[in-house]
């Protein structure tokens, strides 16, 4: 009896064996990801570089994945490609990203997968008379990469529901121009425009260039530190491949890890890959901010969601974890 006992057990294990490589085969072996412009998105240019995820895609048992990483410039198209099948991994501002997955619910389906980091966005001017944004006038004219639906526009509807108790009480200052052009505008003081809502590097570059002057800072505006950058997914892609999800958030994390054990070779490596024309040490000052975590735990995303439905952008009122794929529930998020 002992002796069948042992041949039948044994007997399972060529079956498990196979259950789990058929299960492993089952996911995808190709992962399609889309990033867009600026140092918000240096954890996924460490990971490509360094081949992270692939590394960490084997290490969970996954075969071989071909990782292919294209760069867009707007959720647009990105959001387009994820209906289409043509990209698996998205990103945008959490702010955008919140209020894609309220409109698109029913059609695409998406989850958050992960945050990029937290990283303040500085309102600056170059108007002397601007200290607080009391000081704005009908003359101002405030560049935001897009009107009323972006990142930093929303966070300066949120600054403007504290301050003046109407939360679009200066979109009527506000113009769409891309983050570049919005800078050379401050620099050159050409072009009527006074002040700019903008992330790094660009509010570096303008601050250090002594011509302008910050007048709100997000973290304030939000309490703390807050996530700005996410990459999201369909929830049906993000289903069927747990692992490969679970490869590619380990793999943000060693990225993570790495850039702040190596912030001159992360800036380095973000110069070569970028072919920036910025200087290495300039990127390196930004990267040793104290205000800027890379990491792929969300923060205040609650605050961002709560804004959204009270003043009626999205219909429902998710919570951080309903908003992220489970994955990332046992992270201490907010």
């Amino acid at each position: 009896m002992r002796v069948r006992a042992f041949l039948a057990i044994a007997a399972l294990f060529p079956a498990l064996l196979l259950s789990q490589i058929v299960a492993a085969a089952a996911e995808t072996n190709r992962l399609r990801i889309a990033q867009q412009f600026g140092i918000g998105y240096l954890p996924l240019i460490v990971a490509k570089e360094q081949k992270l995820i692939e590394k960490h895609a084997v290490s969970l048992g996954l075969p071989a994945t071909e990782v292919t990483w294209l760069q867009m410039s707007g959720a647009a198209a990105m959001n387009d490609s994820l209906i289409s099948g043509g990209l698996d991994f998205a990103t945008a501002g959490v702010a955008p990203a919140i209020l894609t997955r309220d409109k698109t619910r029913g059609r695409m389906n998406i989850t958050l997968i992960c945050s990029l980091g937290s990283m303040p966005n500085i309102l600056v001017s170059n108007n002397p008379a601007v200290k607080t944004i009391k000081d704005f006038t009908s003359t101002d004219r405030i560049a935001l990469p897009s009107v009323k639906v972006g990142f930093q526009p929303i966070v300066l509807q949120i600054a403007a529901e504290k301050t003046f108790g109407q939360y679009d009480k200066l979109d009527s200052l506000t113009v769409s121009l891309p983050h570049p052009d919005a800078a050379a505008a401050i620099l050159s003081g050409a072009g009527g425009i006074t002040a700019h809502f903008s992330s790094p590097p660009f509010m570096e570059q303008e601050l250090e260039s002594g011509k302008a002057h910050a007048v709100l800072n997000s973290y304030d505006v939000l309490g703390g530190p807050h996530t700005f950058n996410v990459v999201y997914a369909t929830e049906k892609f993000t289903a069927d491949n747990p692992k490969t999800v679970a490869a590619f958030v380990d793999a943000l994390d060693e990225a993570n890890s790495w850039i702040k054990a190596n912030p001159t070779e992360a800036a380095k490596l973000y110069v070569a890959a970028e072919h920036s024309k910025l200087a290495p040490d300039f990127i390196e000052r930004i990267i040793r901010d104290p205000q800027i975590d890379f990491t792929t735990v969300p923060e205040r995303v609650d605050a961002f969601a709560d804004f959204e439905f009270r003043i009626g952008l999205i219909k429902e009122k998710p919570t951080w974890k309903e908003l992220f794929q489970p994955g990332l529930h046992a992270k201490n998020g907010s």
